[in-house]
């Protein structure tokens, strides 16, 4: 009984550990370095985008390079809805992804099903 007991408050914590980890700890993201003007970061897609939080500069020409290294038809297409950007990515293929974030805020980027999801902060 006492077994039990244990087995199942250690199951609990579990769950809320790995609640809070997907759902409440914020991501730090990655800064984008900046070549030429233009700021530029590098995406791998494969169970999710890799980095999945990207901090950019507002009013600067954004380049993000995505390499799908994955065939599942979730991830064959990214969309950044806030910009009115979406581009097919074939796998294996290097995709660029170019636009100008002109305001700050925070922005999602995700797949056409919306399982796979990114944020872009831009300052």
């Amino acid at each position: 009984m006492i077994v039990k007991l244990i087995v199942d408050i250690a199951g609990i914590i579990l769950i809320l550990l790995v609640a809070w980890y997907f759902w409440f700890s914020k991501k730090e993201g990655e800064k984008v370095g900046e070549s030429g003007g233009v700021q530029e970061a590098f995406i791998t897609v494969k169970g999710g985008y890799t980095p999945d939080v990207i901090i950019v500069k507002a009013g600067k020409p954004l380049r993000l390079i995505f390499e799908r290294k994955e065939s599942s038809p979730c991830s064959e297409r990214v969309i950044f809805k806030d910009f009115d950007v979406s581009k097919l990515l074939p796998e294996g293929e290097k995709v660029i992804v170019e636009f100008t974030p002109e305001k700050a805020g925070e922005f999602e980027f995700a797949c056409q099903m919306g399982m796979f999801r990114g944020r872009l902060i831009v300052e």
